[in-house]
């Protein structure tokens, strides 16, 4: 019992330790990638990803996106992981800063991609672990470098976009491969089409019921508002004064006599085109 004991108290100092150097080199990265160059006219090439979501996405009747992982062919899934290696190989902090956060976007939602893939079929991400015992979901596992730095889809996500923008449109761009998740766009963002994408992802989430919907003058809202709540506001009216900004004339009638959020609600089945 003793030895046993020991033996846990050795595993929780080593996952403290190891705790303690993730943040360490978290921490960093946002001052790392915060780094840019307004004056530059490198521009990156998402023309492969551009090919695949033109193939693969096939929007519902509903108005969501979903995504055909089961038809891609062999051709399509060597061309991902070549399109994921190649951005590998940018100097990201040698963009300027709207190129910089198309570059991370596509990142994000092309590597969610490809680890759907690796693992398919799934009914949802979460059923894929890759950060250990005591995680749900691929998210923590370091599965990208990046000039050096090795990165997850939570370092990209929470690290490096939210923390160096701090922009609450990023989380209608993001993509987690899920049915309750804002639409994976059409096509690849670009520095030129970065702000006008991020505004239409945030309306069509906004004005869908999986993201905001009045039942019995009551408010009913995405997950992704409860999760994230400081990107969004402090309080129930901050957050649905965000709501407010992009809601359609009918929902933003509806908020006008709404103060309270009601409760939260989250689909993570998989976004799958059968």
């Amino acid at each position: 019992m003793r030895r046993f004991r020991s033996s846990i108290v050795i595993l929780l100092s080593y996952a403290v330790l190891a705790w303690g150097v993730a943040v360490s080199q978290a921490a960093d990265l946002d001052q790392y990638f915060a780094r840019n160059d307004p004056n530059s006219t490198m521009t990156v090439d998402h023309s492969a990803w551009q090919r695949i979501l033109e193939r693969y996405i096939a929007p519902s009747a509903d108005g969501v996106n979903l995504f055909a992982y089961g038809r891609m062919s062999a051709a399509d899934r060597k061309a991902l992981k070549a399109y994921l290696t190649a951005l590998q190989g940018v100097k990201v902090t040698a963009l300027k800063p709207d190129e910089q956060r198309a570059f991370w976007i596509n990142l994000y939602n092309a590597l969610t991609i490809d680890v759907v893939l690796d693992h398919y079929p799934v009914k949802s991400i979460r059923d894929i672990s890759l950060g250990g015992f005591f995680t749900v979901g691929p998210w923590k596992k370091e599965l990208v470098a990046v000039e050096g730095r090795k990165l997850s889809l939570d370092n990209i996500e929470h690290d490096i976009l939210r923390k160096v923008w701090r922009d609450p449109r990023i989380h209608y761009a993001v993509n987690c491969a899920s049915m309750g998740c804002p639409n994976l766009m059409g096509k690849p963002f670009t520095g030129t089409t970065l702000d006008k994408m991020l505004t239409r992802g945030a309306r069509d989430y906004v004005n869908h019921p999986r993201g905001a919907q009045v039942r019995s003058r009551k408010l009913y809202l995405s997950q992704i508002y409860s999760w994230y709540r400081k990107d969004f506001g402090s309080t129930d009216a901050a957050v649905i004064g965000h709501i407010a900004k992009y809601a359609a004339p009918k929902l933003k009638q509806q908020l006008a006599s709404i103060n309270t959020i009601a409760g939260y609600d989250y689909d993570w089945s998989l976004n799958e085109a059968k």
